[in-house]
């Protein structure tokens, strides 16, 4: 049992008694490459420190001087111990690594590192083993930290959904699990929570958040007899829901199932460093296999696999993709899978949602129109009356026009909103006392059907009536993004975008409307989440796809696209299943995201190409003999420097890189509203 009006935080919302989970150290958070690599720096250390105390030449005790056979390396001596630790448990952890991929049938540029270190431990050249193990799993370390993600899409979801139900039964309420929820039990929803299942309101009147899941930018009316669904946010009241599904045949859980099967078939694309590494390792393994064979040495043989490990690969791409990623987040864009940022320049195609993405996500008035014998002013101080008792998702929008207009408040008596009939109520207009609503056209004309109703338009409205005659119409719509034409138009020749369109849950002269404004010709309206996953999937097989959408319905899409970027940071599970978040919602960071990708990808290139070029001269003086294994470790050190000192540039802030208002827009996107539907 409970108290009907439940606990409450400070903030308004419902009260958890959810202990928080105390955070690991920092020593637990290392993970294995980490560790590995803290150890190789460790060992060098200490074999520098008892080479400095004059102890390098000291034998260990049993180990002798002797190297025995003549193809044997030479037992290792008390400074090379460390070095020897560190080969054998990092180099083993790290080799073992490398075996299971192969057997995978995956070859990456790591390859060669991993015949490095077993090569330097045949040879016993354990200085030279430890540095390229450092190289390898710091370049790992680095790799796994670029793409560390904040956490599971699905996981998200999971989080956001309530775990249990205030079920009304005889006794009062009761809190059992969501799934214990049968069809025709009445739950109640307290202010601010969410919705735990699909069903219709038996008692209270309120609003509700669905724009997670429907993508329409407003709270809905919510009383007696109206449906609601499960995921929504619900408003100030509480309300008494009778559920119609069980909770596994909700609304939320076959958006969850969609999104992990889109999670699923996710593409998986080859990263910009085993591109390169599959022109790069074969050419080393030939010169490294011909100079051990034509000399007779096996160290030269090691010399060179030490000098090609790819470390602008391993290092300097990483550390590129890190300052991408750093460079991104003072712009306010989250990166989530840094990989997006390899794949952003190859997008051929760019899918768009409608609400909050090329639009601003909340509704406004657009225009009056009052039937011939009375005034527009006139026809809204009426309404703006009659909505300043309304929880209507649109009385905001009709009470800020006519305070904008200045237009005095009129005196109203017995307000009150039915279900399905809109809002009534007497106000004491100009002419006197008189009967006025707000409703549907359909239900207006009803009423009047000699009404002379502007023509039906794109997007929402709803009808004045007054004394029993239709005094107008109110239009509303959520208004265009100014920047939305120019934006879209320079994706083309900016990015090489070929094909656009616009995707979205709404009405489609809604749809349609707006595409026209930003300059749109392939539209799609009334698209359900598994209607846009499946658009997204077909798209994607065709060409690389970019989505950018910012509700709960578009995570499946998000998830599925070659780059999903989600608007705005209201949903969790939206910005999991994107590769990127902008914070903002703004279109500028948008275009910002293209041209960080694109920077990264320059920069990791320099990097990369000329580090590989660099190595390659090393190999040959390797291969000739003028370098050992452990002056070609350094040497390939010095290299690494230089390409990572390179590829920090990619973190340098330099002013604004959006370009898109350069480009003509294609027409005005002045801003413009939505209804009241009885």
């Amino acid at each position: 049992m409970r108290d009907p009006h439940g606990a409450r935080r400070e903030d308004g919302g419902p009260a958890t008694t959810r202990p928080a989970a105390p955070g690991p150290g920092v020593l637990r958070r290392l993970t294995a490459n980490e560790w590995i690599a803290a150890g190789a720096i460790l060992a060098i250390i200490l074999h520098g420190l008892v080479r400095w105390a004059g102890l390098g030449g000291m034998a260990l005790p049993g180990l002798g001087g002797a190297r025995g056979a003549d193809w044997l390396p030479r037992p290792p001596g008390l400074a090379e111990m460390p070095l020897v630790a560190a080969v054998l448990v990092g180099g083993a952890i790290l080799v073992a690594g490398l075996v299971r991929k192969v057997a995978s049938g995956t070859f990456g540029s790591d390859l060669l590192a991993g015949l490095a270190i077993l090569t330097s431990v045949a040879l016993g050249e354990w200085l030279a083993g430890v540095l390229v193990v450092l190289m390898l799993s710091g370049g790992e370390a680095l790799e796994e930290r670029a793409v560390e993600r904040a956490g599971s899409v699905l996981a998200a979801l999971a989080r956001r959904m309530p775990s249990v139900a205030h079920r009304r039964g005889a006794a009062g309420l009761e809190d059992v699990a969501l799934g214990d929820v049968a069809v025709g039990d009445v739950v109640v929803v307290l202010p601010h929570e969410i919705c735990p299942v699909d069903g219709v309101v038996v008692a209270g009147h309120g609003a509700m958040d669905e724009s997670y899941l429907t993508g329409e930018p407003w709270r809905m009316q919510k009383a007696p007899g109206v449906a609601v669904i499960s995921g929504a946010i619900n408003g100030d009241a509480a309300l008494e829901v009778r559920a119609e599904r069980v909770a596994v045949d909700s609304r939320y859980a076959k958006i969850v199932a969609v999104l992990g099967e889109s999670e699923a078939r996710r593409p998986r694309m080859r990263r910009l460093a085993d591109t390169l590494g599959a022109f790069y390792t074969p050419v080393a393994l030939a010169v490294a296999v011909a100079a051990g064979w034509l000399s007779g040495d096996p160290v030269r043989f090691l010399a060179v696999l030490v000098v090609a490990t790819p470390c602008p690969l391993l290092i300097a791409i990483p550390v590129a993709i890190i300052g991408a990623v750093s460079l991104a987040a003072r712009r306010g864009i989250v990166i989530r899978d840094p990989a997006i940022l390899e794949r952003l320049d190859s997008c051929r195609t760019a899918i768009f949602d409608k609400t909050g993405t090329l639009t601003y996500g909340s509704p406004s008035l657009e225009e009056v129109i009052a039937v011939p014998g009375r005034d527009a002013a006139g026809v809204l101080q009426i309404a703006a009356a009659l909505e300043a008792y309304s929880r209507h998702p649109l009385a905001a929008a009709v009470l800020e026009e006519a305070r904008r207009q200045g237009l005095a408040a009129l005196p109203v008596e017995g307000v009150e909103e039915r279900p399905g009939q809109g809002l009534v109520g007497r106000v004491m207009a100009p002419e006197g006392l008189c009967e006025a609503a707000l409703t549907s056209r359909s239900k207006a004309l009803a009423t009047d059907p000699t009404a002379a109703l502007a023509p039906s338009a794109g997007g929402l409205e709803c009808a004045v009536v007054v004394g029993g005659r239709a005094a107008g119409l109110l239009r509303f719509r959520d208004a265009p993004r100014r920047d939305g034409a120019t934006f879209v138009g320079h994706l083309g020749p900016a990015h090489g975008l070929e094909r656009v369109m616009l995707v979205s849950g709404d009405r489609e002269s809604e749809v349609r409307w707006l595409a026209e404004q930003v300059g749109i010709t392939e539209v799609h309206a009334g698209v359900s989440p598994e209607g846009k996953l499946a658009i997204v999937e077909e798209a994607t097989r065709a060409s690389p796809t970019l989505f950018v959408g910012d509700g709960i319905n578009d995570a499946p899409a998000l998830a599925a696209a070659t780059v999903g970027i989600a608007m705005g940071s209201a949903s969790d599970v939206t910005g999991e299943a994107a590769g990127a978040v902008v914070m903002d919602s703004a279109l500028e960071r948008v275009d910002e995201l293209f041209h960080i990708g694109r920077r990264l990808r320059t920069i990791a290139l320099q990097s990369a190409l000329g580090g590989m070029a660099a190595s390659l001269v090393g190999m040959g003086f390797a291969a000739a003999g003028l370098l050992p294994p452990a002056a070609g470790a350094l040497v390939q050190e010095a290299i690494d420097v230089v390409a990572v000192l390179n590829a920090l540039r990619v973190s340098r802030d330099a002013g604004s890189l959006a370009d898109y208002r350069r480009y003509p827009a294609r027409g005005d996107t002045a801003p413009t509203p939505s209804d009241r539907t009885g």
